[in-house]
């Protein structure tokens, strides 16, 4: 099991007071905090290895790209994809998704076929889909979830036809915490014809992620929300799928020659990876990809399933307040509305109590929409939450109720 204040103690921001108060630091879905050793890490190699990566005939340059390469290495184990060519670095898990809508989509689908998501998605895994159906003539396809997030086998099957080109969804809801069977998914996917782009960024962060069991087409994360910096995300793809699309974006690094005439493109990964990359952020991020299997998988899924359990029956013992998405063996995210309350005063009380939370429709308007609000509070974990973290929020929110 993990020793929960050893993890607390390398997380330094933590130890600041909120208003006076305990930093109670419930919005990991948002963005997680950062250990000391990803800290560090960005301090090293920003002050005393700098070079930038690929193009230099010297030592700090020859270093950073080991390192570099190593982090890109790093990532490929960590996916268990088959091999770090696999591994586009982009900014976040948006771009990623953005990324293979523009090429892959863009140069695969042709007018009538068909794009199917669920209606749990994020906007970065909606909003791509809806422009290239939009430009390209295509049908977006939008199939239900049940009424308590879970997925909805029947629904999914029912929408899955020989149209369908593109299965694109999320592995866990960042609104409701549900947790999709992408294994199935995909193989009912591949039977149709369809290939499978799966938004794993809530689910990078509590479970382990092997793209080959998942037998997914693409893949996206981002590193700040699984311990590491911000303006590093992650693209997997399916190698013999890479070597088969555009590029994304153009200009230096990602050539094999040019003239004034004609240019050609280098094989992937360098394709996508147009200009100077954030060499320090994915070395930083590789750095969390470390700090998280050296904790283990079986700690923090045993740790967290534990706390999920603690903080959804807290919840329920809160009069007036209804959570939203109950599906069984959900992730550590937890929206819910309070009688009488709006979210964000809500939020404004709890702050002041040093708890913070986020509210809002959380990037999934159409999803906040869809489960009968305009607007919900969430409060999401991350591997150093504990017991006290849900205390302090219940506490927190039954001072708030005092006002209304």
């Amino acid at each position: 099991m993990l020793n929960i204040e050893k993890v607390r103690a390398d997380f330094p921001e933590l130890s600041l007071l909120i208003n006076g108060k305990r930093n109670t630091f419930l919005d990991t879905a948002a963005s997680a905090q950062k250990p000391q050793v990803v800290i560090d890490s960005l301090l090293e190699t920003l002050t005393r290895k700098y070079a930038n990566v690929h193009r230099g005939s010297y030592s700090l340059s020859e270093q950073l790209t080991y390192e570099y390469e190593q982090a890109r290495k790093q990532t490929a184990e960590f996916i268990k994809a088959r091999s770090p060519k696999e591994i586009v670095f982009t900014r976040n898990a948006t771009e990623s998704i953005n990324l293979v809508a523009a090429t892959y989509g863009r140069s695969k689908l042709n007018a009538g076929d068909e794009i199917l998501i669920s209606e749990a998605e994020h906007h970065a895994n909606l909003i791509p889909w809806q422009m290239l159906a939009e430009e390209k003539s295509l049908k977006l396809k939008v199939f239900k979830i049940n009424d308590n997030g879970s997925f909805n086998k029947e629904a999914f099957l029912s929408a899955l036809s020989d149209k369908t080109k593109i299965v694109a969804v999320t592995a866990m809801s960042n609104v409701l915490g549900t947790i999709f069977p992408i294994e199935e998914i995909a193989k009912a996917a591949h039977q149709a014809g369809a290939k499978v782009v799966v938004d794993a960024c809530q689910y990078a962060v509590h479970a382990p992620i092997d793209v080959q069991n998942w037998d997914c087409d693409f893949m996206a994360f981002s590193g700040h929300k699984i311990y590491g910096p911000t303006g590093i995300g992650v693209m997997y793809g399916k190698l013999e799928l890479l070597e088969d699309m555009p590029p994304y974006q153009t200009g230096g690094e990602m050539i094999d020659t040019v003239t004034y005439e004609k240019t050609t493109f280098a094989p992937p990964p360098a394709r996508f990876e147009a200009g100077t990359p954030a060499i320090a952020e994915a070395i930083g991020m590789a750095e969390a990809l470390r700090y998280v299997e050296n904790l283990g998988w079986k700690n923090i899924l045993e740790y967290e399933q534990d706390l999920v359990e603690y903080a959804t029956n807290a919840l329920s013992t809160v009069k007036g307040l209804t959570q939203v998405g109950t599906a069984a063996n959900k992730g550590g995210v937890f929206s819910f509305v309070v009688d009488k309350i709006h979210p964000q005063d809500l939020a404004f009380i709890l702050n002041q109590e040093g708890v913070s939370i986020r509210t809002g429709h959380h990037c999934a308007e159409p999803l906040v929409h869809r489960m009968g609000y305009e607007t919900v509070a969430r409060a999401s974990i991350g591997v150093y939450s504990n017991k006290e973290d849900i205390d302090i929020l219940i506490k927190a929110i039954d001072k708030a109720k005092t006002f209304f």
